[in-house]
């Protein structure tokens, strides 16, 4: 009987279990988890339901996952410049910039009138194992013809691209041949090089371009390093310009290299990020060596990183234009479906202190976007004296002055020369003709130009080529009309931008960096520098005084202005 009563109370008993449980859930819920719960009923859970909503009751079918990826951008685009979403089938592609490889055939290509020209063959790569050679139109993949509207590069890479050990069938037309060669490719690992150049600019000094912060960076500079020690050097060029950045801990790495124990390099710090300082450990090979470093408005995140931390740290000298201004650090975060964004999570400071990233809005911000244009106009990048700082004074471990609030201010600042642009000059280069002249003479001089297999050996037989004469012949047949006094003052730019490419197509990007160095104002510079043995900062001598400094309040007047001007 006892039994008998205890059945009949325990469905009750149960039932008022389960509903204390969800009020101490929700007491719990509520007091424990901040505003996330307020939020996710008051926001998401709205997106969720119109999503629902347009996918049940819409007049038409909806792709709602397209209908995603096009909303998402634009919620970012509330937030600042560099928070982005990448689609799932874009994520691929933007990891292999920064991973050090990709797999693929291996060659570099560009597109001339609907058709895939290679360029380069990767060295020892899958496509020059098949055999396949610079020169080689590919008109088809895997039995399919592969011309027309339908090749973009975005199209290109996903044909040719693809997982390690696949094989891929390449039809191509080769110079001097009637029919169409075929090629089994089996895909492979494909290096991409953050490192462009390395060699020495002269007896003493040595030059290392880099033009990304990826994974193997670091490794790569030992690499240079390492080669460059065998020459014997004893100064040293970085060359960070146009490198739009990449891994901070690259730029940490290796800015260690060349910093005494415990210096400061960077610290970031967001508002559900505490600060975190990233130091130097005095085990860098190279912490004595005397070192420039080259930036322009190009060069952003990681390479301000490097710089900034060499001029906080009176390390280097820089030299050029003030930096692009990109002091925002991005998180990865995955999406289930493949997909992901890149959100901002914190800002990240040089040793003084500075922030550099320059002002915005929001993501949209038109002014943000437009700024490297408006700097352009201001006269910025022709006179030192047009660079506006819209952030307060730092100062360097030995007293120099520096500004934060929008990118790098060089030490030595190097203009751009214009003095030899002229409107056709411009037309030439931005309609791209220049580099279609280039190709299309190095594809018809190909079997000539194979004999030059040393950059100097090459500019010399171009240099009596009269290719400036060529390119005016060619452009005029291809609707830019000569303009024989615009001709022959931009005479020398013409010829440098010809040559460079048609060195870069037959040679490869170290020989195009060698080329377009000899005479460069910034590389000159910089050999100056050496030569008047100025590369480390000096600390700056006393201004003489002027009598009286007007006080308010008791402060001295320079204290009070620089409050003003860091709360501004």
């Amino acid at each position: 009987m006892e039994q008998k009563k205890n059945n009949r109370w325990m469905p009750l008993i149960m039932a008022v279990c389960v509903i204390v449980g969800i009020f101490i859930g929700t007491f719990y819920a509520n007091h424990f988890s901040g505003n996330r719960l307020n939020i996710i009923n008051s926001g998401s859970n709205r997106l969720n339901n119109l999503l629902h909503i347009i996918d049940d009751q819409y007049v038409d079918k909806v792709n709602i996952d397209s209908l995603v990826d096009k909303a998402i951008p634009q919620i970012l685009a509330e937030l600042d410049p560099h928070s982005v979403y990448i689609n799932a089938k874009d994520v691929q592609a933007t990891n292999d910039d920064l991973r050090g490889s990709f797999s693929g055939v291996g060659i570099e290509f560009t597109i001339r009138q609907d058709t895939i020209h290679v360029q380069n063959v990767i060295k020892n790569g899958p496509a020059e194992r098949a055999g396949i050679l610079a020169g080689d139109k590919i008109v088809s993949v895997d039995g399919k013809p592969f011309v027309g509207k339908v090749v973009t590069n975005e199209e290109a890479q996903h044909r040719l691209k693809g997982p390690k050990d696949t094989k891929v069938k390449i039809g191509v037309m080769r110079y001097g041949h009637k029919v169409v060669k075929y090629f089994t490719v089996t895909r492979g690992e494909i290096p991409t090089k953050s490192i462009s150049a390395t060699y020495m600019l002269d007896d003493d000094t040595g030059y290392i371009r880099i033009k990304s912060f990826g994974e193997t960076t670091y490794p790569e500079l030992l690499i240079a390093l390492a080669k460059l020690s065998q020459e014997r050097f004893s100064n040293l060029v970085i060359d960070l310009r146009d490198n739009a950045g990449g891994y901070l801990n690259s730029a940490v790495q290796m800015a260690n290299e060349f910093l005494p124990n415990n210096k400061l390099i960077v610290y970031t710090q967001g508002r559900k990020s505490p600060r975190q300082d990233y130091r130097s450990d005095g085990r860098g090979s190279y912490q004595n060596i005397p070192l420039i470093v080259l930036i322009n408005e190009g060069s952003a995140s990681a390479s301000e990183i490097f710089a900034g931390a060499m001029q906080d740290n009176d390390r280097a000298t820089v030299i050029g234009r003030r930096s692009f201004g990109k002091g925002l650090v991005q998180q990865q975060i995955g999406f289930p479906d493949g997909s992901m964004v890149r959100l901002t999570i914190a800002r990240y400071y040089t040793p003084s202190g500075r922030c550099i990233q320059k002002p915005y809005t929001n993501g949209e911000d038109p002014e943000y976007q437009q700024d490297l244009m408006s700097r352009y106009q201001h006269g910025e990048f022709f006179s030192q004296d047009s660079i506006k700082h819209t952030g307060p004074a730092y100062h360097t471990s030995i007293g120099r002055v520096v500004y934060g609030g929008g990118g790098i201010t060089p030490d030595i600042f190097v203009p751009e020369d214009t003095t030899n642009i002229t409107s056709y000059y411009k037309q030439a280069a931005m309609s791209g003709l220049i580099l279609q002249f280039a190709f299309t003479y190095t594809d018809d001089n190909r079997i000539k130009l194979n004999n030059f297999k040393e950059m100097m050996q090459l500019s010399d037989y171009l240099a009596k080529q009269n290719m400036v004469e060529r390119f005016a012949n060619y452009a005029d047949s291809h609707g830019l009309k000569r303009r024989n006094l615009m001709i022959r003052k931009s005479h020398k730019l013409l010829n440098r931008y010809i040559n460079s490419r048609i060195i870069y197509n037959m040679l490869d990007e170290e020989a195009w960096n060698e080329y377009i160095n000899q005479d460069d104002p910034v590389i000159s510079t910089a050999l100056r520098v050496f030569r008047n043995h100025a590369a480390f900062p000096k600390k700056p001598q006393p201004k003489p005084a002027r009598g009286k400094v007007a006080t308010v309040q008791g402060c001295p007047q320079f204290h009070l202005q620089r409050n003003l001007t860091a709360y501004a």
